[in-house]
């Protein structure tokens, strides 16, 4: 059965906009920093911002995207917030990606170092 062409549009629209939002809570260099490190483990803000270098009121706004996004979970003990990153998610994602600039980029991934 074909789909009528404002359905498919409709689709494509819905998928774009996820994908926008998906994409640019990840787009920005403290909360790929913070998802970075949380991949080694659970912290609480003041460990995240230490580990970070960055204040804690900086790390706390970034991590809101990402818990309201769900790439990062947040359990409470006691008055401590512990912040895991969503493995479900992120490691298939980073997967990809390592496999991509890997597999695709002319440098062979080289072009992700930092630049000095």
């Amino acid at each position: 059965m074909k789909l009528p062409s404002y359905v498919v549009v409709w689709m494509k629209k819905g998928l774009s906009e996820t994908c926008h939002r998906f994409f640019s809570v990840l787009s920005n260099p403290t909360r790929l920093a913070a998802l970075e490190t949380l991949m080694e483990g659970s912290m609480n803000v003041s460990q995240l911002a230490e580990s970070l270098g960055q204040e804690q009121s900086m790390v706390s706004h970034n991590l809101r995207p990402l818990v309201r996004c769900r790439f990062v979970e947040v359990e409470r003990r006691g008055k401590e917030r512990l912040y895991s990153v969503n493995r479900d998610t992120l490691d298939p994602l980073f997967k990809l990606v390592e496999h991509h600039a890997e597999s695709f980029c002319p440098s062979g991934g080289r072009c992700l170092e930092r630049e000095r």
